[in-house]
């Protein structure tokens, strides 16, 4: 009895000992040290065109000297991991793990393949629960469960699980393991590229009465499926094609999910733009929420009685250049064009990101119709932007190849062709119209004779622009000589 008090004393003055050299503080070192949102002071979003943004997310807290084992939570569930840089005053990142398999019933039941579980039933008539011990054999398409006789599919209760898994996380958590030279509060900035953020312009356009001036607005619309959420974050927008080396095997570090729209439109407030290396940068003023599933619009520009230019415009083919065709089409469709020129002295003069661009127009009663869209291209300052918004209802064209022989050649290669064509216009409208026709044609050519003047737009393509009066018609007749 004396032996084992003395034993008993000993073990006791050991943990006292134990606790005065400080053995216990470097147990609770090791243990894993949490941030969250509540930690963030600050956080910086850029967003690029093609389902890319880079993500700085800088936290405040406090961290021990010595190794640290950090798990950085409430990333991007779409963060491409090997991006991530952590930024901070005395501390070098030895390791990092990506932890994106989230808790749900399934995973949960998965790592618990080959372990015992307790499974709870209730009596149907006495209410009183009962547990019994079984292992977990499968969960592919449902639950294999063993237990002491026999083996059953399918839960016959309820799951009690004893632990939850270390590497099964709640929310997506990029966990390091690192070196701190000095303990104390310390600001850190986790900087990476992900998935799942992306944004795209879309332009607004109302056409004038007169068909000669449009007032333009334009907005970023912004689309957020990473799985996080960015509060109050400083917004940055790259139009350009940014390059990306292609994976040798594609990564999907995200849960899928459906994406739940929600659209808000921020008050009307023009982007700071400027030149970044071989892109332009734009800037929002002020910070903004960017929540997960959300689709967002910002204001990019507003823009008053921009000058523009309709066209009507039927484009033929180079094919019936090279045999005979006669009867080419009794019905061809006439295109609506506008042009814009993006010049300062037309309210423009700014870099235009690449988008949709949607013209509207009141009818006689003042209100606004849709009447066509076309998508845009990166438009830099003093070029033209040129959008097809659809077919004339009251312009059509009829098309034939009058003649057509073989003048010279006797290989496949030096052919000499000549033809003729006559392409007949009509206007049911009750004002005159002008339309322009562009012909490609192949090879080396030369029209002969015209009945109007053209104009050679390039090598391989000529162009009339034929009026036709109101509620009347003109004709087109030319020859072309070809040669291959």
């Amino acid at each position: 009895m004396l032996r084992k008090l003395i034993c008993i004393l000993g073990v006791v003055l050991l943990l006292a000992v134990l606790t005065t050299t400080g053995v216990p503080a470097l147990a609770a070192q090791s243990a894993e040290v949490v941030t969250t949102l509540n930690d963030q002071v600050g956080v910086a979003v850029t967003i690029y065109n093609e389902n890319l943004a880079l993500v700085k997310d800088k936290r405040r807290l406090s961290l021990e000297k010595g190794e640290v084992k950090l798990a950085f939570r409430e990333v991007s569930a779409r963060m491409r991991p090997e991006t991530a840089l952590l930024t901070a005053a005395g501390l070098s990142v030895i390791e990092q793990n990506f932890e994106f398999d989230l808790l749900t019933p399934q995973a949960l039941l998965k790592k618990y393949v080959g372990r015992q579980v307790e499974v709870i039933t209730r009596h149907p008539t006495t209410g009183v629960e009962s547990r019994r011990p079984a292992k977990v054999l499968s969960s592919n398409s449902g639950v294999v469960l063993q237990f002491d006789d026999h083996i059953e599919t399918g839960v016959p209760g309820r799951l009690s699980f004893s632990e939850l898994p270390g590497n099964l996380r709640d929310r997506p958590t990029l966990t390091m393991l690192m070196g701190n030279s000095k303990a104390g509060a310390k600001d850190i900035e986790l900087s990476y590229l992900t998935g799942g953020l992306r944004w795209q312009a879309d332009y607004v356009a109302e056409l004038n009465a007169t068909d000669d001036a449009i007032n333009l607005s334009g907005w970023v619309t912004l689309t957020n499926t990473s799985g996080a959420s960015y509060q109050n974050a400083k917004l940055q927008l790259v139009a350009g094609d940014v390059h990306q080396a292609p994976p040798e095997q594609a990564f999907d570090g995200g849960v899928r999910r459906e994406m739940m729209m929600k659209t808000m439109a921020a008050p009307a407030q023009n982007m700071a733009q400027e030149e970044m290396f071989e892109y332009h940068l734009y800037t929002l003023a002020r910070p903004t929420t960017i929540a997960d599933n959300q689709s967002k619009q910002v204001a990019l520009l507003q823009a008053a009685a921009v000058p523009c230019k309709k066209e009507f415009l039927l484009k033929g083919n180079s094919y019936y250049y090279r045999r005979v065709y006669g009867e080419i089409d009794r019905k061809l469709k006439v295109g609506v064009f506008v042009e814009i020129e993006n010049r300062k002295k037309n309210h423009l003069g700014l870099p235009l990101p690449k988008g949709v661009v949607r013209v509207y127009k009141e009818d006689s009663k003042g209100a606004l119709q849709f009447i066509g869209e076309d998508r845009i291209d990166h438009t830099p300052e003093n070029e033209t932007i040129r959008l097809k918004l659809g077919d004339a209802f009251d312009l059509t064209a009829a098309k034939k190849q009058t003649d057509f022989k073989k003048i010279g050649g006797d290989g496949r290669y030096n052919y000499i062709y000549e033809a003729s064509f006559e392409v007949k216009l009509k206007n049911a409208k009750s004002e005159a119209v002008e339309i322009k026709l562009v012909e490609p044609i192949p090879g080396d050519w030369e029209i002969l004779t015209e009945s109007h003047s053209h104009h050679k737009d390039n090598s391989s393509a000529a162009s009339w622009r034929i009026p036709v009066p109101a509620k009347g018609e003109s004709t087109l007749v030319y020859r072309v000589r070809v040669k291959y």
